[in-house]
């Protein structure tokens, strides 16, 4: 998987591309950590995303919370496979989708 971060101001961009699942969510955990202090808006670009696993939804969902208390968080083109695991699960009213 590749992840490419933009930071602008209190705004960070994360692109992913590839699959996020059980092998690749621990670099992405890795890669965010200490990055939110200050972010007011957190937007996953996930035009390029093939694939989400449970993990992956695990950290989408826990970072969705945590963005509750200083901002928001924000899918943006999100690929047909990543929406229908959105659909099957249940998630797709649990986040603001571009």
């Amino acid at each position: 998987m590749n992840i490419n971060m933009t930071k602008t101001g209190a705004e960070l961009t994360v692109e992913l591309e590839g699959r996020l699942d059980t092998l690749t969510s621990p670099e992405l955990e890795e890669q965010l950590e200490g990055k939110l202090e200050g972010i007011e808006k957190l937007v996953f670009e996930l035009g390029k995303l093939e694939y989400i696993s449970s993990a992956g939804l695990r950290i989408l969902v826990g970072l969705s919370q945590d963005m509750e208390e200083q901002g928001e968080l924000i899918l943006r083109n999100i690929t047909d496979p990543v929406k229908d695991v959105l659909d099957v699960t249940g998630l797709m009213d649990s986040f603001e989708i571009e």
